[in-house]
């Protein structure tokens, strides 16, 4: 379950564990017991897993901005010019033998 931050007009801000579908439902202070109200905080990146984190960032760059890759051999990138050389046959079939 997610950890929302909540702000008590008596003890101050504090953190609860709670479901997402109560995530807009006021939260009792674990001091004074007062309902307080859910406060919107900026999100905890410097606490996330860095190899996480980086997992984050390219799914959501690869949403927005996708890329393709291929391998280095591919023949999309290079220009298509003939093969210039000797050939093994003379003639335009080299399957028949002439006599």
């Amino acid at each position: 379950m997610p950890t929302y931050d909540y702000l008590c007009e008596e003890c101050g801000p504090f953190e609860a564990i709670k479901r997402m579908s109560e995530r807009d439902q006021p939260a009792s202070c674990p001091v004074c017991g007062i309902a307080a109200k859910r406060v919107l905080s900026a999100p905890r990146l410097a606490e996330m897993e860095k190899s996480r984190r980086i997992a984050m960032e390219t799914n959501e760059r690869s949403r927005h901005e996708p890329k393709r890759s291929h391998g280095s051999g591919c023949s999309c990138c290079k220009p298509s010019t003939p093969k210039a050389g000797p050939k093994s046959f003379v003639g335009r079939r080299p399957w028949m033998i002439s006599h």
